[in-house]
């Protein structure tokens, strides 16, 4: 048994050839989240479907899926996952302003109603464990049920990222790093939001 409690990203040859696929997936850089993952095959290849359902934001559309990924993010503290997703959400759309509006949450009126719903449902999820039914007849107005349940499914998937990495830290990829604004760096982040 393996007693080492410190786990870094595997190097890619030293991954399990079941999961060639999802290097290839990856056009052969797979992230360091992958690689971390890539200590379990097994886990990595049954999350990746989930991943990639996730990471277009199913049903929700890419723009309200990365809402839902970076309030996820914020509440889990991850720093990993907030810049590797500030930059996704950039590249799908979302403005500065909007993404460090997910910071301040749903209360912030900026948001239209139904983003607005989104991020508390989130937050719900986080500190409820579940939806209310007055959430759910609020978020019924704008989402199909099988809409909420990917606000479900996708903070799931990203609470689980969010204990992966917060357990075993690693650095944001540096094709992330390059296309971050100078401002959103580790150290800023950790102080809003330390663990």
């Amino acid at each position: 048994m393996n007693r080492d409690l410190s786990v870094d990203p595997l190097p890619l040859n030293e991954w399990d050839a079941s999961l060639s696929s999802i290097i290839d997936d990856m056009g052969g850089t797979p992230i360091n989240v992958h690689r971390l993952m890539a200590h379990h095959p097994a886990l990595l290849k049954a999350w990746w479907s989930f991943r990639n359902y996730g990471v277009d934001g199913g049903d929700l559309g890419r723009r309200k899926g990365e809402l839902v990924i970076l309030r996820t993010a914020v509440h889990m503290r991850a720093w990993y996952e907030w810049g590797a997703h500030v930059a996704r959400a950039m590249a799908r759309g979302l403005t500065r302003d909007e993404i460090e509006r997910v910071k301040r949450g749903p209360a912030d009126p900026a948001w239209p109603a139904d983003e607005a719903m989104l991020l508390e449902a989130v937050d719900a999820l986080i500190a409820d464990r579940g939806l209310s039914e007055s959430l759910k007849a609020r978020l019924n107005e704008h989402y199909t049920v099988r809409q909420i349940m990917d606000i479900m499914a996708i903070h799931g998937m990203y609470v689980i990222l969010g204990t992966m990495v917060n357990t075993w830290p690693i650095d944001l990829d540096a094709s992330v790093r390059e296309v971050l604004p100078s401002d959103v760096t580790q150290e800023a982040f950790e102080a809003e939001f330390p663990r």
